[in-house]
């Protein structure tokens, strides 16, 4: 990112090669002058012609050395990397050779290069946390190179160039103008600065149409843009001032970024007016102004920091119409390295550009919560692709959408720094399954699929012709949410039949549950329902009695437990339970125990609510044995006294009362599917389900 240190430095070319470089021909001197002046661009050829008149081995390995830093200065990671190689090769004894050289590599991606040369930093100098730090952070670059967050991240190609265009920022309430810094032809001035060999810059202005097309960028008017560097705006949320950044060039003299502010005249910009606290013997940059347009947040190199640039924030008076003393954010954001290009949100989110904070390369995006009165705390990296191995920063969001624009020199860019769209693309849930009949695995339309979210949301549909049902994003409407937990419900009308249930179906209160809470990826969830079909006679888990007796065992109220739930989903079914004996003693015993026995479990239903107008008790004594049926219904045999005895003679006694407790059963029928109960309350008149929420909505 060549903004931080292009716009530190304004010593003309000319200059230079005119009063030094040629007069003197002391290459080394002259080299020296111009790396202290930050014209690194300058010392570049200055060292590599001070080599070759070097005579000690100790000079050359710092010439070699300095090269590599003006390389490192004018953010050249390639070069910076070979000429660091060198100076390692020639034993300059710095052990910072060696730190470099890692943020180099790791600056190309070259990641497991990196931690070998971090690792042999924190050996030469284990009292420097930048050599643990560094191996840690290419774990984690690599990390979250191979899971990338959810963001899309595309080249802006239509504006961006071969030369630098960065730092975006809207400059309209629609979101279709933006101002962005750029060295490109067309800039208003012609000189080229010593620092980088760039243009100096200047900040243009595009607009999208309504086809989404960008116009042909073009450089701000005077008095915004001179022939000095100007660039890295920021604009009230009214379009009424603009805050930038300028270096004036003074001939002899080192100048630095300064924050200046422009009024709207009508739709132009008034003369600028540098801000009354900046200082000229420091730097002051990248600002950027809260949507109240009370409070300015930038970065400098003012005393009281925690490093070579932190993020400060002024807050305006209105009653003396002036920017208050600036605040340092402290060491929760601001670290020893440079803390930059801070960025607030209108929700009050901070956003910054670091390399004091483990990143993925050069600078790289994080983001604090706010915690109170200009408070933030909890910085977090924005990881891939938001950020890479490149320097990236500047970042701006579309109001409080998830999407907006940010700055990056990342391998794929057109020219060295580069403009990005990105956006968050919206996180779909998708709940599915089918619904089949229990026994005859047939599947059923028209079934009432019902989704509640803890969020208030209630939606229903119902299973197609192939029995699925589905919820998912519909058009503009979502119905499975992120971060919500789901109960998922199915019903059946009385008018819902198959071929092979020619009756219908029972309700059921099975519910699936289903969450989104923490699933950080698009994910289809798929919950499968099966519904019991009415038939003559319906099992439910046995109810057990001992022999001779009607009473109830306790694990046989459990089974009837089930039935009551059966009834409480189907509150219109009227239902006979119907109890059978084996063929032990006489029939009319039979009859007068399997009666008994049917009413032993209408009285327990109801005793836990049921309506009796519900249930009817029936006994059939010895005179149903159970016929047991193959899979597709059909008898193969009846258990009936006969078969019985045949089947167990000879055979020990267990298998005899096995087959004869199969026989002691009850079972139930549904004898009408219309009840309506007059002590019911009167249905209270149902209010119309919430609408999911649309993208916008929710936003």
């Amino acid at each position: 990112m060549k903004i931080l240190t292009k716009l530190t430095a304004g010593l003309a070319i000319i200059l230079f090669f005119a009063t030094t470089a040629v007069a003197q021909k002391n290459f080394s001197k002259d080299a020296d002058k111009a790396y202290d002046n930050m014209e690194y661009f300058n010392a570049i050829e200055l060292y590599k012609k001070a080599y070759t008149k070097a005579k000690k081995k100790e000079d050359k390995a710092f010439i070699i050395f300095r090269t590599a830093e003006c390389y490192r200065m004018i953010n050249d990671p390639k070069q910076a990397e070979a000429w660091y190689i060198k100076a390692i090769k020639a034993n300059y004894t710095d052990p910072k050779a060696t730190l470099y050289l890692a943020d180099a590599k790791k600056a190309q991606e070259k990641y497991n290069e990196a931690l070998i040369e971090y690792n042999n930093y924190k050996k030469a100098v284990p009292s420097d946390p930048r050599g643990e730090d560094g191996a840690k952070a290419c774990e984690l670059a690599q990390k979250w190179k191979d899971t990338p967050t959810r963001y899309k991240v595309e080249n802006l190609a239509q504006i961006n160039t071969k030369d630098p265009d960065f730092a975006p920022m809207y400059a309209d309430k629609k979101y279709n103008k933006i101002y962005f810094t750029s060295m490109r032809p067309g800039v208003t001035g012609s000189t080229i600065d010593a620092t980088n060999g760039e243009l100096y810059s200047d900040i243009f202005e595009t607009n999208m149409d309504k086809n989404g097309k960008w116009s042909t960028p073009v450089a701000l008017a005077e008095p915004v843009n001179t022939k000095d560097n100007e660039g890295l705006s920021a604009m009230t949320k009214k379009g009424d001032m603009l805050i930038f950044t300028r270096c004036l060039v003074q001939k002899n003299e080192q100048m630095f970024n300064q924050l200046w502010t422009a009024t709207k005249k009508g739709n132009t910009w008034g003369d600028p007016v540098k801000i009354a606290f900046c200082i000229d013997t420091l730097k002051y940059a990248s600002p950027s102004i809260s949507s109240d347009g009370t409070t300015l947040f930038f970065s400098s190199n003012m005393p009281g920091g925690q490093g070579e640039n932190d993020i400060w924030y002024s807050k305006y008076d209105k009653k003396g119409a002036k920017w208050g003393t600036p605040v340092n954010l402290g060491p929760g954001i601001n670290t020893a390295g440079n803390d930059v290009f801070p960025y607030i949100h209108e929700d009050g989110t901070l956003y910054f550009s670091s390399n004091g904070h483990l990143g993925m390369g050069g600078l790289d995006i994080f983001r604090a919560e706010k915690k109170g009165e200009d408070q933030w705390a909890n910085v977090t990296n924005m990881k891939f692709p938001i950020n890479s191995a490149g320097d990236d920063f500047g970042i701006v969001f579309e109001g409080k959408k998830e999407r907006g624009y940010l700055s990056s020199n990342r391998e794929t860019s057109k020219g060295a720094d580069d403009i990005w769209s990105f956006v968050l693309p919206p996180l779909l849930f998708t709940i599915e399954g089918d619904i089949t009949d229990c026994k005859f695995k047939e599947t059923i339309p028209g079934v009432t699929i019902k989704l509640v979210g803890s969020d208030g949301s209630s939606v229903e549909t119902k299973t197609d012709a192939a029995g699925h049902y589905k919820f998912a994003e519909n058009g503009s409407a979502r119905y499975v949410n992120p971060n919500t937990s789901y109960i998922i419900t199915a019903s059946v009308a009385n008018d819902v039949k198959t071929t092979q249930a020619p009756q219908g179906f029972l309700s059921s209160s099975d519910k699936a549950k289903e969450t989104t809470v923490g699933v950080e990826e698009a994910k289809t969830f798929k919950h499968d329902f099966c519904l019991v079909p009415i038939e003559r006679f319906i099992r439910f888990p046995d109810v057990l009695y001992d022999l001779g007796k009607a009473d109830l065992r306790p694990e046989s109220k459990d089974s009837l437990d089930f039935l009551y739930q059966t009834l409480l989903d189907n509150p219109t079914f009227v239902i006979e339970l119907s109890s059978h004996t084996d063929f032990r003693g006489s029939d009319a015993a039979n009859q007068k125990l399997s009666e008994a026995r049917a009413k032993s479990c209408v009285d327990y239903l109801i005793s836990k609510g049921i309506n009796p107008a519900r249930l009817k008790a029936k006994g059939y004594g010895e005179k149903a044995p159970l016929e047991v049926k193959d899979a597709d219904g059909k008898v193969m045999y009846t258990l009936s006294e006969a078969y019985i005895n045949k089947t167990t003679k000879g055979k020990p006694k267990e298998e005899f009362e096995a087959l004869m407790q199969k026989n002691r059963r009850t079972v139930f029928s549904v004898l009408s599917k219309d009840f309506v109960d007059p002590n019911a309350p009167k249905e209270v008149p149902k209010t119309e389900t919430p609408k999911p929420k649309t993208e916008e909505e929710e936003e």
